[in-house]
């Protein structure tokens, strides 16, 4: 009879509480990035020239249709091939932001084609300058519109950093593997994992939420 041992696991909580913690900081990082860079990228496909519009879908297009796993590895073990040497977690960072822009992107360009365009036409009867339509009539409505979308997206990125771990970046899936390598108990480290993933993913769609409601909605 198999018998649980999840104290074993529980024992080594100052592995799982950095993992938590790394797993929260790039989480954080690559939302606030990687929603803005969303934003610019949005901006060049929908009011962009030629040129700014080809670059950004042909962006989108890449990254949407390639793994995550090989945009990380890309980074990490690609650009030193071209002399740009990163640690685990800058290149972690880098990938999930790249990551996520390209999806915000897309989500972000629904909201802002869904503007009526007599809203538009009104601020620009105000002498209001495109920048300052784009940021103060545009915007704000468009996000408010995808922000259900949005949060969802970065909850997957934030569940998608478990692959950082195969690059050694102490996150989460690293330190639960590091301890069932030190004690063999495999079934109860990732099942521990798990319900912190869990936790971890209820707990961030509902502050998301509320920050919408707060500051955007």
């Amino acid at each position: 009879m198999i018998e649980f041992d999840f104290s074993a696991v529980l024992s080594q909580w100052p592995l799982l509480a950095k993992g938590i913690a790394w797993t929260l900081a790039l989480t954080t990082i690559s939302a606030l990035l990687g929603v803005l860079l969303g934003i610019v990228c949005a901006w060049a496909r929908v009011h962009g020239a030629v040129w700014a519009r080809a670059l950004a879908g042909g962006y989108v297009e890449l990254i949407r249709n390639t793994p995550f796993i090989v945009q990380l590895f890309f980074v990490f073990f690609g650009l030193p091939a071209a002399g740009v040497k990163l640690s685990p977690e800058t290149a972690s960072i880098i990938a999930m932001v790249i990551n996520l822009g390209a999806y915000a992107a897309e989500i972000i360009r629904s909201g802002i084609q869904a503007t009526p365009r007599g809203q538009i036409e009104a601020a620009e009867s105000l002498a209001l300058t495109p920048m300052q339509i784009f940021t103060r009539v545009v915007l704000p409505p468009a996000l408010r519109k995808v922000w259900p979308a949005l949060v969802s997206q970065i909850i997957i990125v934030m569940l998608g950093s478990a692959v950082c771990g195969q690059i050694s970046t102490q996150e989460l899936s690293y330190a639960a593997n590091l301890i069932q390598s030190r004690n063999f108990r495999a079934f109860e480290a990732f099942l521990i994992a798990t319900a912190i993933y869990l936790a971890l993913s209820i707990a961030l769609r509902r502050l998301l939420n509320w920050l919408g409601t707060r500051f955007i909605f």
